[in-house]
């Protein structure tokens, strides 16, 4: 039986990150990354971590068990960032520009099913993966300030 070192650090060979376009605004950015990473443990139960607990046992809700890393970059950028994660199959997550205008899931999701993916106007988007291939879809974004 193997036991774990609690004094060495925890390494992933994964990697979430998030890729904003760089015209945002800044209220934009926020709403953009929480509806993105939202997408991200439903699909990929691995990368939730455990349940918080304070030191009056009160426990919390968990969350990632990693650090996401937020990046930004053109509208071309982000497009073909867009075609890189696909071709990988990455599991992705999208923001389009339509969503600013809707308000509710119903509506979220007609909008985006309304274009054709080459033709989606994205602000932002997720995706998870192993590391070399996230850098790989999200090459030329860079971090964000």
């Amino acid at each position: 039986m193997r036991t774990e070192d609690k004094n060495v650090p925890v390494r992933f060979d994964t990697k979430i990150a998030v890729l904003l376009r760089d015209d945002l605004e800044p209220w934009q950015r926020l709403n953009v990354t929480a509806f993105l990473v939202s997408g991200l443990g439903t699909v990929t139960p691995e990368v939730i971590g455990e349940p918080y607990e304070d030191a009056d046992d009160t426990t919390y809700l968990p969350m990632f068990r990693q650090p996401v890393l937020i990046f930004e970059g053109s509208k071309e950028t982000l497009t073909a960032a867009h075609g890189r994660a696909l071709s990988r199959s990455l599991p992705t997550a999208l923001f389009t520009s339509d969503l600013f205008g809707t308000g509710n899931d119903r509506d979220n999701r007609a909008a985006v099913r309304a274009v054709g993916g080459e033709h989606l106007d994205l602000v932002g988007m997720a995706v998870y993966g192993p590391r070399n291939a996230v850098d790989k879809a999200l090459k030329g974004a860079r971090m964000h300030p």
